[in-house]
């Protein structure tokens, strides 16, 4: 205390000469804005006698309470306080409950407790508002007992503290009893029940005690209504949702800007986006609120293009808007972009928050350009996010769909905790990659590690299985689910065993496994059996497979593709002729076969046969280049995986002229000589590529990485690292 004495004053002038009067005190203390000028009135006081004034020392605790860098100084200042009156230290409570720092109420409470200070009525809410913002459970139960044991548990602020307390711990239950018990509830308690419901993802629950609070005779505010909207939109209760609208409308409830956001939002949500459209363009002054629940509407179902022109027509755009757009982009197959879109934004000077990074991650993740992927892995490392579990466990998959096993595997082994998605996402690397024997080692491992798997991390190691060929093994696993683990097999799970039964070209097994599974087959399981069926020309089963799957979709445009494929297989080019007839008038058409090759941050794109490229020229020479060295090796182009009914000279043709062909064959003209060739490819790549691919690497003595709709091919001297097996 004799260093402050000993601080020189620097007190603001004031006319009256006698600075050391209560009244000149408070007003200096009013106009104090910086924790060094709190501490030279402090000494003041001192100097002044009036160390013992609590009115003068509560007022230089409560101006202390304004500055969130000296809510220390203010507890220390308090401590000294001889048996404050229960008025001053509920005024504490009170404004430390409302600060930055709201754990510090608890340390007044302790002290409170501790020396015996007299507590009343006004002394529990804010300590049950401080507890509720720190989610301190334990000692929150011990404020309800004590307010119980003191005979205040009735009264209704107390009461309604107790609610949100409660209901912001997760004990939604508690507070459900609490509320019950309650005499009288006004708007403000039925909201922090419904809020509580809300957080807890009980929407139901938020709906049927609206219902209740309407039958109460209690009026809904805005702010109710716009929780009840957002229970409508999360639980995609459309119906309910509508029902709220047309009694907000009928009962003349003023529409502000926060209920008019919600209203959107909540149709977006239900993926209503027609009546969220029409409130949008009713609305004359659109604020961002209101613009980015229609960009978040539109991203996440798919609607890029109207989202992006809500986007553009945007004055000012939030970091929220922002990432909804990038993440509408990620998820719609634009990788590219989201990422243009991203670097835009951080060019704009708006800093990313996580939720934008995984955005950015995914989009780096789907375009599979190892590059860009660097990129992002060290953005993050220079922003602070490389300790974020979820950035990590986005960075392992990241890495894993660009190619770069090492380096998922090195964020892995480098993250000081890991959790159920880490494992299950390393997992999934293996078996993307065709590394069965670490897929199912590291499933083996976490085990040992007590982490229990769940059904994500069942679905990658079956996955790794399926295109190992180990049938056994993935049996064993399947069976391991239920009888060690607890968990019931789903559609995915059963997906899995089918595609490892069909892979193994066991297609009987696999279809008395779909005839006897307790769940109904779906789409994906059926399509599995029939995309099998083409692969090992299985024409009667495939048909059987395709009419299941039209049964439940007579518009699936992969089951009419596939008989098409099957039939021309077989040369039934009437058949054919058909289903393509039947394709047409449905306007069904083929996914064009698209490849990319990342190079100098560049990606570039090609289709089957295409010259839409700068360089097209020198492709094609190179092309005829690489053709003419690799039949000195053997190589005879494989006609069969051309199903059109065209003559041979034209087919051969045709299957040169793959899309991945052309990608590699401008990596071979572009990229460093002996660096690695990386192509993503949008579909399955045919035996002729395959076989192609290993050729290459073995003459031109470069390393290939090729990217398919199903997993990865690493092509070295001439093997490829899925054994021929894929």
């Amino acid at each position: 205390m004799s260093s402050l004495i000993q601080t020189t004053l620097a007190l603001p002038p004031h006319p009256n000469p006698n600075l050391t009067t209560p009244c000149t005190l408070f007003t200096v203390l009013t106009s104090s804005t910086t924790l060094n000028h709190l501490k030279q009135v402090h000494a003041q006081i001192l100097r002044s006698k009036l160390e013992n004034s609590n009115s003068v020392l509560l007022k230089l605790v409560l101006s202390s309470c304004t500055l969130s860098t000296s809510l220390d100084y203010a507890l220390s200042v308090f401590c000294q306080i001889q048996n404050p009156e229960t008025h001053l230290c509920n005024k504490f409570l009170r404004e430390l409950s409302r600060s930055t720092k709201p754990e510090k109420t608890l340390l007044v409470y302790e002290k409170m407790r501790r020396d015996g200070l007299t507590m009343d009525r006004f002394s529990f809410p804010p300590l049950l508002k401080a507890v509720a913002r720190v989610s301190g459970f334990s000692v929150g139960s011990e404020i309800h007992g004590l307010a119980s044991k003191m005979g205040f548990y009735s009264d209704p602020f107390i009461q309604t503290g107790l609610v949100g307390m409660y209901a912001a711990c997760g004990q939604i239950m508690e507070a459900r009893l609490v509320f019950d018990k309650m005499s009288h509830r006004d708007v403000v308690t039925w909201n922090i029940m419904i809020e509580g419901y809300c957080q807890s993802g009980l929407f139901d629950d938020v709906l049927e005690l609206f219902e209740e609070m309407k039958s109460s005779g209690v009026e809904a505010d805005q702010m109710i209504l716009c929780t009840i909207l957002s229970a409508c939109g999360r639980a995609r209760n459309l119906s309910y949702g509508k029902a709220v609208h047309e009694f907000i409308m009928e009962n003349n409830i003023a529409i502000d800007s926060h209920l008019q956001s919600a209203i959107v939002n909540m149709y977006s949500s239900c993926g209503a986006m027609d009546l969220a459209r029409q409130i949008y363009d009713q609305i004359s002054s659109k604020n961002v609120v209101v613009s980015t629940a229609m960009v978040s509407g539109y991203s996440k179902f798919g609607q890029v293009e109207d989202a992006r022109l809500i986007f553009n027509q945007m004055i000012k755009k939030d970091l929220v808007c922002w990432s909804a757009m990038i993440s509408g982009y990620a998820k719609s197959d634009q990788p590219q972009e989201a990422l243009k879109l991203f670097n835009e934004m951080r060019h704009l000077g708006i800093v990313p928050d996580q939720i934008t990074m995984l955005s950015a991650i995914s989009a780096c993740a789907h375009l599979g350009a190892l590059d860009q992927a660097k990129w992002i892995h060290i953005f993050v490392n220079k922003n602070g996010f490389g300790g974020a579990l979820s950035v990590n466990n986005a960075l392992i998959d990241m890495y894993a769909k660009c190619g770069s096993l090492d380096r998922a595997r090195g964020v892995f082994e480098n993250m000081p905790r890991k959790n159920v998605v880490s494992w299950s996402s390393i997992i999934n690397a293996f078996a993307m990659h065709g590394d069965a024997n670490n897929a199912i080692s590291f499933f083996h491992k976490m085990k040992e590690k007590n982490i229990e798997p769940n059904g994500v991390t069942f679905v990658g190691v079956l996955y790794a299985c399926s295109h190992a060929g180990l049938v056994e093994e993935g049996k064993k696993i399947f069976s391991s689910m239920t009888s060690e683990h607890g968990i019931i097999p789903e559609h995915k799970h059963y997906g899995c065993m089918v595609d490892l039964y069909c892979r193994a070209n066991l297609l009987r097994e696999a279809l008395e496994l779909i005839e006897t599974m307790p769940l109904a087959p779906n789409i994906v399981i059926w399509g599995s059996l029939m995309a099998s069926c083409q692969i090992h020309g299985e024409v009667e089963l495939g048909e059987f497979s395709a009419k299941r799957i039209l049964e439940v979709e007579p518009d699936h445009d992969g089951a009419l593709i596939v008989l098409s494929n099957l039939y021309a297989r077989e040369r039934r080019w009437e058949d054919v002729g058909q289903m393509r007839k039947l394709m047409s008038r449905k306007g069904i058409f083929k996914e064009k076969a698209c490849s990319r090759i990342e190079l100098n941050n560049e990606i570039h794109q090609f289709f089957m046969a295409d010259r839409y490229h700068k360089q097209a020229d020198q492709i094609y020479e190179k092309l005829e280049d690489v053709v003419s060295q690799l039949k000195l090796v053997g190589y005879t182009p494989n006609t069969s995986v051309i199903l059109v009914d065209v003559e041979e000279d034209e087919k051969k043709e045709l299957v040169l002229s793959h899309s991945e062909k052309l990608a590699l064959c401008y990596g071979l003209i572009s990229g460093n000589k002996g660096s690695s060739i990386r192509i993503v490819k949008n579909l399955r790549i045919c035996e002729d590529c395959h076989n192609f691919m290993k050729l290459v690497s073995k003459v031109y003595e470069r390393e290939i990485v090729v990217r398919d709709r199903t997993r990865f091919h690493h092509y070295n001297d001439g093997l490829c690292s899925c054994k021929d097996y894929w």
